[in-house]
């Protein structure tokens, strides 16, 4: 499978958002959708000895029955797995999304990411995770984790889909805000969608020029664009202009250009992930 979509979902209230902007993203590109869904360590068995100290043959009849609890659980949580998978697909089907396959994985989000994401366009993951769904001030740390590690460019998907038609482009003069300005001339995806591409600063001869160079390079693939600066921090602009002007998407770099990379993303995009209401593309 070449050029995939990946779509990780957990049976949490964002799993049927991933799932459509999954097929949203494959109705616009004709790509394949690879379901992931991911058994953490911490749903393993424990197998813990709470036998204590007691007479040798109750001892090992409790183990023995332990064990076959462990036994129990796993093989629960292994079909709870597959039935978050088949939802996810026939959500999909649901779609009109032709090919997909699914998989379900042992072991960490983050190293089955890079088992996989070589051949794949985008990975598409929820704001937050089961655990997480009424902990709103609360970013999901596999969230932060595949973003600091990924490769690909990661869709954050909102809570509720909704039809795609405007996009605002965060742009900072950075490597990954250019990166992201490739992203978009040459992705399928953005075709005939509507571009603004904003800067959040002050109106000064640089961030103009950073501004039309990045407008050249999209107007060159016959796109919409049109370009902004306003003044202020990004962290309130930004979400003030999607709301007020009724922006669909917002693609940003994951990192700003004057930030040395470190254990945690952007304090921005920390941000603007945990306070937009619409799906958030974050380009490393």
């Amino acid at each position: 499978m070449t050029d995939k979509i990946i779509a990780l979902v957990d049976g949490s209230i964002y799993s049927e958002s991933v799932c459509h902007h999954a097929g949203w993203i494959a109705g616009r590109t004709q790509a394949p959708v690879e379901l992931i869904h991911v058994l953490g360590r911490r749903e393993a068995p424990e197998g813990t000895d709470l036998s204590g100290s007691i007479r040798l043959g109750a001892r090992s009849t409790l183990l023995k029955e332990l064990a076959d609890l462990d036994a129990q659980r796993a093989k629960l949580i292994t079909q709870k797995g597959r039935a978050i998978l088949e939802d996810a697909r026939t959500i999909l089907e649901t779609d009109g999304v032709a090919e997909i396959t699914t998989r379900l994985r042992h072991g960490d989000v983050v190293e089955t990411i890079a088992d996989t994401e070589q051949d794949a366009r985008v990975i598409v993951i929820g704001k937050r995770g089961e655990a997480a769904d009424f902990a709103k001030g609360h970013l999901g740390s596999n969230l932060e984790r595949i973003v600091r590690s990924a490769h690909r460019p990661v869709f954050v998907a909102s809570r509720a889909f909704r039809p795609i038609a405007r996009v605002l482009v965060a742009h900072d003069g950075g490597t990954s805000a250019r990166k992201a300005v490739d992203h978009i001339a040459q992705s399928p995806v953005f075709r005939g969608l509507s571009i603004t591409l904003v800067t959040v600063g002050p109106d000064s001869a640089d961030h103009r020029a950073t501004l039309s160079e990045a407008a050249t390079r999209l107007a060159a693939t016959e796109l919409s664009v049109d370009t902004r600066i306003i003044p202020g921090q990004p962290e309130t602009e930004l979400a003030r202009l999607i709301e007020a002007e009724g922006f669909d998407m917002l693609v940003m770099g994951a990192y700003g250009h004057s930030r040395i990379r470190s254990l945690v993303i952007g304090s921005t995009t920390t941000e603007m992930v945990r306070s937009c209401k619409v799906p958030v593309v974050l380009m490393r």
